[in-house]
């Protein structure tokens, strides 16, 4: 398939900058893949889709305060320094981008928070915008990781167009995130609440839960019309065996299978062991996803509604078949969903 064929009019008065009041009460789009036919709920009503010993599989990373700002040595000039992964725990060693990245060269120091609470040096240059640097720090890892969390603000995408708060530090994390690494909320499950998880719980509804630590590669646009010339980052996910065990015990059941956002199912698909199950795994997936694709594991999904021509749109028009979710966009937007990381969501089943 084209670039030019997942172009679609989004209005940017639907790029939701705030989440919904409460967790569960976004507006929630029903496809169902096989017919294409549409329903209108709201998130809540989920539970009316799903029966005992079905299951649905989580991403519990935890997203870090991986924005913070600090000064340059010697001008004082402001630079916003984007944490994306820790290289080298010992050393302290961190893949970052920076902005403005002009003025950022190696062996330069940078100073962070009152008192130059935290100072990194630059060492290496590894793209236009990214840097490698080391933080100069002689306390515990706990320490540093404290310091981090005083410095750091949440990292909402750039086009939430305001800074963000003390809420979002809470309403950007699922209620199920357990393990830090993530530079971005895995969003379809932000609409998860206690009652809500408690509610399906007592349905009889099993979770699975996977791990993978959500990179800015997520974000990164497609500049290729021709998709099989794309290249996605790699992200590292973790599936445990007793997680495997739960979704394979319900495939054997012909139960449904559910993939709580984009992030669950690329784990999924990345770990589809020769009988098309899903086995255990500690990897890293660089897996791009676009139509036709045939799906192994499982057979509905939650997610958000995605901006024109990413590839998480591509993922979704794979899953859902491209003619059922291109429609299903345009009724979105007439009907005035909210799009990407606090905006609605979309079941397929």
């Amino acid at each position: 398939m084209k670039l030019s064929q997942f172009k679609f009019n989004l209005p940017e008065s639907l790029v939701a900058n705030n989440p919904a009041e409460q967790r569960d009460e976004a507006r929630l789009m029903v496809l169902h893949k096989d017919s294409g036919k549409i329903e209108h709920k709201i998130f809540k009503d989920v539970l009316g889709y799903f029966d005992d010993k079905d299951v649905m599989i989580l991403n519990n990373t935890k997203v870090f305060p991986a924005r913070l700002y600090g000064n340059k040595e010697k001008t004082g000039a402001t630079i916003e320094v984007f944490l994306l992964r820790e290289l080298n725990k010992e050393l302290r060693l961190w893949d970052v981008l920076v902005d403005p990245a002009r003025k950022i060269r190696v062996g330069n120091k940078l100073y962070f928070g009152d008192n130059d609470l935290l100072v990194a040096e630059v060492v290496d240059n590894t793209t236009s915008r990214g840097r490698t640097i080391r933080f100069l720090f002689e306390g515990t890892d706990e320490e540093f990781r404290k310091n981090v969390e005083i410095l750091g603000e949440t990292p909402l995408p750039k086009y939430i167009k305001r800074k963000a708060t003390p809420e979002d530090k809470e309403r950007y994390q699922t209620i199920f995130a357990k393990h830090e690494g993530a530079v971005a909320a895995p969003t379809a499950g932000l609409h998860f609440s206690r009652e809500l998880m408690k509610r399906l719980e007592l349905k009889g509804i099993e979770f699975a839960e996977v791990t993978l630590h959500v990179g800015l590669g997520t974000f990164r646009t497609v500049e290729v019309e021709d998709l099989t010339k794309h290249k996605m980052d790699s992200e590292q996910f973790i599936i445990e065996q007793k997680d495997a065990d739960i979704v394979n015990k319900a495939l054997e059941e012909k139960r449904r299978v559910c993939a709580v956002g984009t992030t669950s199912m690329r784990s999924i698909e990345s770990a589809v062991s020769a009988n098309r199950t899903l086995k255990a795994a500690n990897d890293w997936t660089s897996k791009f996803i676009f139509p036709p694709y045939e799906f192994s594991i499982a057979n509905s999904m939650i997610t958000n509604f995605h901006t024109p021509e990413s590839t998480l749109l591509m993922m979704v028009s794979a899953f859902g078949g491209y003619e059922n979710v291109m429609n299903a966009y345009e009724v979105a937007v007439k009907e005035k969903y909210k799009f990407y990381s606090y905006g609605d969501a979309m079941l397929i089943i």
